[in-house]
């Protein structure tokens, strides 16, 4: 069931990423080829994000059975986070970026400090929020 799930994700995502290469296509005259493919870079590095974040909220829900899957889902929510800040100077982004990091890190220091279910709420929603601001 979960790996329907995850196609079914992906094939959304898919279309999500082809939508924002057609229209990259069609402005690819106003705004040049660094802009369009710092546009894909993002909406394909949040996608990975949006992976990693069902990742992390599945390792919370397991965390008595392996505790190191959600420190390596954060671990890897924040290398994409980097990706996605090298290759921007956009502030909508950045922000984004931002919020998602502060995040992980309180759910990181939730984890140290013991708490076996922390909340990855604001995880999930800043996450959100950086698919919004990637996609034109």
């Amino acid at each position: 069931m979960a790996a329907s799930r995850r196609r079914g994700r992906h094939r959304g995502r898919s279309t999500a990423i082809a939508a924002v290469a057609a229209t990259a296509a069609l402005t690819i005259g106003l705004t040049g080829c660094d802009a369009v493919n710092k546009a894909l870079d993002c909406v394909q590095t949040a996608d990975s994000i949006a992976d990693d974040v069902t990742d992390l909220q599945q390792a919370v829900e397991n965390a008595a059975n392996d505790p190191t899957q959600a420190d390596a889902s954060l671990d890897s929510i924040q290398q994409n986070l980097r990706k996605i800040g090298d290759r921007t100077d956009d502030t909508d982004v950045n922000k984004a970026v931002d919020d998602l990091d502060k995040a992980v890190d309180n759910v990181r220091t939730a984890i140290r400090n013991g708490d076996s279910t922390p909340d990855v709420t604001p995880v999930t929603d800043a996450a959100g929020e950086l698919t919004k601001v990637c996609t034109p």
